[in-house]
């Protein structure tokens, strides 16, 4: 457990200092030098006691202790401390970015100052946020099945099924939030017995099996089949029965901002901070598909279009005579519903209609205009691409942009650092909100007002059973690579994205809708709940 020494170890299992432990304590201590991940009393309770038992008797064997010190050692309760050095709430990546900041900005004091951060993440909505994306791409990958095996344990050197080196090679193998490591002792297709990290042996039967059934076969590839000496995962369902599960290969990031000033609320920048610490939230730079199209329509409604404009959704050609290359855009659907209004072609969704909006505007003008929300001009390509989301962006970057839609065409700037201290109470730096009026407020409500029909009758109708006002918007790219969903109430915005990291399809049917959408919506129904319901001014 990160314990060098006795008197570390001291004080990070019992909480005092080694000279005011007792002998049942240093007993358990005295057991660990053997096999510090075996015995460890944290992972491997029943293992470190009986490892304490064996001292104890040899204390008592050796007179080094009487009858009345051994009986009593052996009935004395143990209380090891649990809280190490973890984080009170899963908040790793926001940690992260307070440490490179701190360090960034004041190199020479971070690590001698005793330097406190304060931030503007709010505990239970964190948790709701990690939750949330955990349970939304956990459904994602048992949709797609079971992979089969992560590794395997050469079993020649097992004598028994409780062998300590079980233990230890489990214990090179790191838990992943709930996913825990076990070693499969036997497995045919009826039952699988797993040795779970921490001493426990598991038997799979039934329902528990179902996910991992065809990896079970004869016929299962050799380097993937589950059999004796599987490493596998586990984890306790919402009845405490232990299922067989796997470690998710897709990716997602979370952010929840205030719109009013900018607070960062909640935010989570991966699947897991241990396995991968690349924060998909501020760094990592993908297409956002359809969620850029409501910046489209702002654009269009401050020249001189209406919700109620007819603009044409049927089929168009772009020769480049240059390349020799021919661009023909479709729908998604591959359909063309001919002349149609602004409003309903942003909550269908319609890419023809954006390009035409585009195209009617000036790509450079549009882009003058997309500036506002906060986009770099650098990063938006200067073609009609542009209308279906084809710039990268971050997540951060469409939070901040749909802030200017849900704050009445004001602008924030995203924060998460409220103040830091020194160990004396000095203030090193203390960041107030900055807002921005950059749209007319109109265009504003107009186009958050045209969203909440996405909710109500569009892409986004997965999320309508929220029961109260919702702006929002999907966002699908080329081959399904990336999902989104940006939604937001007049006091909440919330971007969610999911993909891989070396990108791939997420499946044919995994649009914002499906892939995205149940995380924004398992965080919003947790966050709002008790809350009043508002409309949007």
């Amino acid at each position: 457990q990160r314990a060098y020494g006795f008197a570390a170890a001291a004080q990070i299992y019992f909480g005092k200092p080694l000279k005011d432990i007792s002998i049942a304590e240093a007993a358990m201590l005295a057991g660990l030098p053997k096999a510090p991940s075996a015995y460890n009393p944290i992972v491997n309770p029943n293992r470190a006691k009986l490892r304490q038992k064996y001292v104890l008797r040899r204390m008592h064997e050796l007179g080094f202790i009487t009858e009345t010190q051994h009986a009593a050692a052996l009935k004395e309760p143990l209380v090891v401390k649990r809280e190490l050095a973890g984080y009170a709430v899963h908040a790793e990546y926001v940690a992260e970015m307070a440490r490179q900041i701190t360090a960034e900005r004041f190199p020479e004091e971070v690590y001698s100052r005793g330097m406190k951060v304060y931030t503007t993440i709010i505990k239970a909505e964190q948790e709701a946020a990690y939750n949330s994306l955990r349970k939304g791409v956990m459904d994602y990958d048992r949709r797609h099945g079971y992979r089969g095996a992560e590794s395997y344990l050469d079993m020649k050197e097992i004598k028994s099924d409780q062998d300590e080196s079980i233990d230890e090679a489990l214990q090179e193998i790191p838990d992943t939030g709930d996913l825990i490591p076990a070693l499969i002792l036997a497995a045919d297709g009826k039952q699988i017995k797993a040795y779970r990290k921490g001493g426990e042996v598991v038997t799979l039967t039934g329902d528990a099996m179902k996910f991992a059934a065809k990896m079970l076969d004869d016929k299962a590839p050799p380097n993937k089949r589950l059999k004796r000496g599987a490493i596998i995962r586990l984890y306790k369902d919402d009845k405490g029965i232990w299922q067989i599960s796997q470690l998710p290969e897709v990716e997602s990031a979370f952010v929840a901002v205030d719109p009013k000033d900018g607070a960062i609320r909640a935010l989570v920048g991966g699947f897991d901070f241990n396995r991968n610490k690349f924060n998909h939230v501020t760094q990592a730079w993908r297409q956002p598909g359809s969620s850029f199209k409501p910046f489209i329509y702002s654009a269009a409604l401050d020249n001189g279009y209406t919700a109620a404009s007819l603009v044409n959704d049927a089929p168009i050609v772009f020769v480049d005579e240059y390349l020799d290359k021919v661009w023909r855009p479709k729908n998604d659907t591959n359909t063309f519903l001919g002349p149609i209004r602004l409003r309903e072609a942003l909550y269908k969704s319609r890419n023809l209609v954006s390009i035409r909006l585009l195209q009617a505007m000036g790509v450079g003008k549009t882009i003058d205009y997309m500036t506002r929300f906060g986009f770099n001009k650098s990063d938006l390509p200067p073609n009609l691409s542009l209308a279906l989301g084809s710039s990268g962006v971050t997540l951060l970057e469409m939070v901040r942009a749909y802030g200017v839609l849900a704050n009445q065409g004001r602008r924030t700037t995203p924060y998460f650092i409220t103040k830091i201290v020194d160990r004396t109470g000095h203030v090193f730096e203390e960041n107030q909100p900055k807002v921005e009026q950059v749209i007319d407020p109109r265009i504003a409500f107009i186009t958050a007002y045209i969203m909440q029909d996405v909710v109500e009758s569009g892409t986004g109708r997965r999320v309508k059973s929220i029961g109260r006002p919702v702006a929002g918007k999907t966002g699908t790219t080329n081959d399904v690579r990336d999902a989104w969903f940006m939604g937001f109430t007049p006091s909440l915005i919330t971007g969610v994205w999911v993909g891989f990291d070396q990108e791939r399809s997420l499946g044919h049917q995994e649009v914002g809708g499906r892939a995205a959408a149940p995380i924004w919506l398992y965080f919003m129904s947790q966050s709002l709940a008790g809350q009043p319901i508002e409309t949007f001014p």
